[in-house]
């Protein structure tokens, strides 16, 4: 029904723009709406919008076209490039020097323990292949920061394991880029295509040409917003961002790095976190488009349609995958976080929020998918999304979670601040104007009352400055104070 009133729209138009208008309306309109139910529920907002995207897809109402949804496939680089100049901004430089290592030592410990983990399930238990089991192996070390990132806003969490988890969900992409890189190398070697350096050296060149794009744009950057306006500071990121996307795209790479690059550069050569502000109200819309985009295309019919990889079910392997990548998360994340002696609130539960897993993993699986060619590829492209999918819906929640428990926002959040400032082992807030007037007003009515008691003769000055400093608390005080005042400049 809904294809025959698109078809003559487009005929009546001769053109399918006001059908891409429409379904980008329904997109953005279903996501609102979905939220309203997910926020009864207490669960983050990008559940919603993953769940809204199924509902909207061919699978249920088939809302949104297909051809609409594939057109907008730079949508995903493009809330990718806004995620990823947010988390630039946690890379301080001065942070970086206090627990820089700390991070390096669990994103290495999470990110490897669930390639480790994921490569024994697929190759000495499934038996599934070299080529296919490593470069799945390698795909499990990504972790999508788009859903904690939004849920963190959402909760408006703060703290040392907030964080933390930007720290490492950031460099975690790092590892699995270069873990991929590697992956491929060794799975075109077993396939007979031999071993080429160029196929691990290439993949890294251009990752290192795009992060020194984004470091050059960073400075670049810092110079045009000295003394812009507002609408000309948006306008100049958004257009930066954009072109590095469009690189990106040009040279088949994920802008991520080079959009973190930028923001970490912007941060700590300007200290202007405005700009960052002023983008996360731009990029609610978009990220909306790119987590329905994703619902939308979940392809439940390959994933349950029977399929099989060798004699392993393909939902089989997709379950047991999404299974093992939780755990090694966890594990690499709570042995990372013990070696480095973290608190235990972000040693317990930092695991918990590394499940998402979207974005890269996905682009790297469409790269995977073509290295290993015909229905292995097509399978292992399945696996990743389908999964990705389900730690969409699963990842947010564990998220929120653990940012819970970790007493990260909230009440939690409040009394875990009182707690610490009352033991000393975080300086408290500083006081406010009105506090500070308050203070001062006390101590001199305290001083006042200490002077009082003592037997001396005052002499009239002094009466006068005492008169003075009373507070005017009614016509009969301010009025003698008056008084007091004339009759203490007479005497001048």
């Amino acid at each position: 029904m809904l294809d025959s009133f698109y078809e003559k729209l487009t005929g009546y138009a001769n053109s399918s723009v006001p059908v891409v208008i429409i379904c980008i309306a329904v997109m953005l309109l279903a996501g609102f709406l979905g939220t309203r139910i997910t926020k009864r529920l207490k669960l983050p907002n990008v559940t919603a919008y993953i769940l809204v995207g199924i509902v909207l897809g061919p699978y249920c109402l088939d809302l949104v076209p297909e051809e609409v949804a594939g057109g907008m496939d730079f949508i995903s680089d493009i809330a990718l490039a806004f995620i990823a100049f947010s988390v630039g901004e946690y890379f301080r430089f001065s942070t970086l020097k206090k627990n820089g290592g700390k991070v390096v030592v669990i994103t290495l410990f999470e990110a490897l323990t669930a390639s480790v983990l994921v490569f024994i399930l697929c190759f000495f238990l499934l038996r599934l292949g070299l080529a296919f089991s490593i470069i799945l192996a390698a795909l499990a070390s990504a972790t999508a920061p788009a859903s904690t990132l939004m849920t963190i806003r959402q909760t408006k969490a703060h703290g040392d394991f907030v964080d933390t988890l930007f720290s490492v969900v950031a460099l975690d992409d790092v590892v699995g880029l270069l873990a991929y890189s590697v992956a491929v190398s060794v799975a075109l070697a077993t396939l007979g295509n031999g071993f080429s350096a160029g196929d691990v050296l290439l993949p890294i060149a251009w990752n290192v040409m795009m992060i020194a794009i984004g470091v050059g744009f960073g400075f670049i950057l810092k110079f045009l917003m000295a003394k812009r306006s507002t609408d000309n500071r948006l306008i100049v990121s958004v257009a930066f961002l954009f072109a590095l996307c469009g690189v990106g795209a040009a040279v088949n790479v994920s802008p991520l790095l080079a959009c973190m690059a930028m923001g970490t550069v912007y941060i700590n050569v300007s200290g202007d976190d405005k700009l960052f502000k002023q983008l996360n109200y731009f990029s609610p819309p978009i990220l909306l488009l790119f987590f329905v985009k994703s619902g939308i295309g979940f392809d439940l019919k390959s994933l349950v349609g029977g399929g099989s990889l060798g004699s392993v079910p393909l939902i089989v392997i997709g379950i047991l995958y999404f299974v093992v990548r939780l755990v090694g998360k966890y594990g690499g994340a709570f042995v990372g976080c013990a070696i480095t002696k973290k608190d235990k609130r972000v040693r317990n539960y930092l695991g918990m929020a590394l499940a998402p897993q979207a974005g890269v993993a996905i682009g790297l699986a469409a790269l995977g998918a073509r290295v290993l060619g015909g229905e292995t590829g097509v399978m292992l492209e399945t696996i990743v999304l389908s999964s990705s999918i389900l730690y969409e819906l699963v990842g947010p929640a564990l998220a929120k979670l653990s940012l819970y428990l970790s007493c990260s926002y909230g009440e939690r959040a409040a009394a875990l601040e009182a707690e610490t400032a009352q033991d000393g082992d975080v300086p408290a807030k500083p006081p406010t104007k009105e506090e500070e007037v308050a203070s001062l007003k006390q101590q001199l009515q305290n001083i006042q009352k200490q002077l009082s008691v003592k037997e001396y003769a005052r002499s009239p000055e002094e009466e006068a400055f005492l008169e003075a400093t009373q507070p005017p608390d009614s016509e009969e005080i301010s009025t003698g104070s008056e008084y007091n005042r004339k009759k203490f400049i007479n005497k001048r």
